[in-house]
């Protein structure tokens, strides 16, 4: 937890201590929770406004912010992501084309309604059944101006459910959904928290929010995490076999009879030699080329996506991870806009 995070908390405690009515303390809540929603919504309304004027986009890719650390079992670093992620993005050493030629300097491919401020929601008193509630409204908030698609930058992991949870309630019904990870995070509760970063996909199978669910780049996966896949009908592609699995992987079909596919991805999936700026370094990974051809491959209608759990904190001097999840960013956006 961070410093602002217990500074937040104990004032919180203070507060209640002195005997402040609960119900002023909730009145306070709520204005900051709506302060901060209407943010997101007036930017979102801005863009959309925006891009239906320019016009000839179906689909337009919409990077939201949600710099959440606190459920990480290990490490909080993932807190200190999307502005890196941001600014890797925009870094000179690079242009702003994709490998399949979109241009993300074009605002009908890229536009950014910045971030959730969780920190400053968290200051407040807000426990995490009311924060994953202003994470979900924020996505919908997003998708509800036309063309506008979400493209969640973490964060850890928990952010994946109430973020898949608000694209299937806006949508009317499940999608499909491609999880790029090292770990299955599909313990039921762990460590006795239920959002924690190792069970949002429990969380998101149990809510009905997923049809089929493909996890891909596993490697670190206990006797529970196996025991969850076969409950929740997952399907678990291991490293170990990874090489007997890769056309299979390379030519996957999803979302038909649903309503979009999610893709989220974190960025330890891929080999630490390739992306060391995380909290879980797990060796055996993906190739960064490996993820790139089932990206690039992938015959879907991507609604949403999120990429995770990269740790600034845990980086390379130069930055190199920033830019490994910029790149992962970047080539996401490509197949989401359209």
């Amino acid at each position: 937890m961070s410093i602002i995070g217990k500074r937040g908390i104990h004032y919180l405690q203070k507060l209640k201590t002195a005997n402040i009515p609960p119900e002023l303390l909730e009145k306070g809540q709520n204005r900051v929770i709506d302060a901060s929603l209407t943010l997101i919504r007036e930017r979102a309304k801005l863009k959309g406004e925006l891009l239906r004027a320019l016009g000839g986009v179906k689909a337009s890719t919409t990077l939201l912010g949600v710099p959440l650390g606190h459920n990480s079992s290990f490490l909080q670093g993932p807190a200190f992501a999307p502005p890196r992620i941001r600014e890797a993005i925009w870094c000179g050493s690079t242009n702003s084309s994709t490998e399949e030629g979109k241009e993300l300097n074009d605002p009908r491919v890229l536009t950014d309604v910045g971030d959730v401020p969780v920190q400053e929601i968290r200051d407040c008193g807000v426990d995490d059944d009311r924060l994953m509630n202003v994470i979900s409204e924020s996505v919908k908030l997003v998708m509800e101006e036309d063309p506008l698609r979400p493209l969640v930058l973490g964060g850890d992991h928990s952010i994946s459910f109430p973020v898949v949870r608000a694209v299937s309630e806006k949508l009317g019904g499940p999608v499909d959904i491609l999880h790029l990870d090292a770990h299955p995070d599909i313990y039921h509760c762990f460590e006795g928290n239920k959002y924690s970063h190792a069970s949002s996909f429990a969380r998101i199978m149990e809510g009905g929010y997923a049809r089929r669910l493909l996890q891909v780049g596993i490697r670190s996966i206990t006797k529970e995490g196996r025991e969850q896949g076969k409950r929740f009908g997952v399907e678990q592609y291991e490293m170990r076999t990874f090489s007997r699995d890769r056309q299979r992987l390379e030519n996957l079909k999803l979302g038909e009879g649903v309503k979009g596919v999610y893709i989220s991805i974190d960025v330890d999936c891929l080999d630490p030699a390739f992306a060391p700026g995380v909290s879980h370094i797990e060796p055996g990974g993906l190739s960064f080329r490996n993820v790139l051809d089932i990206l690039h491959n992938l015959q879907a209608d991507v609604v949403a996506a999120d990429v995770v759990e990269f740790n600034p904190q845990r980086d390379t001097v130069d930055g190199m991870t920033a830019m490994v999840a910029a790149k992962l960013v970047r080539e996401l956006t490509a197949k989401i806009s359209k």
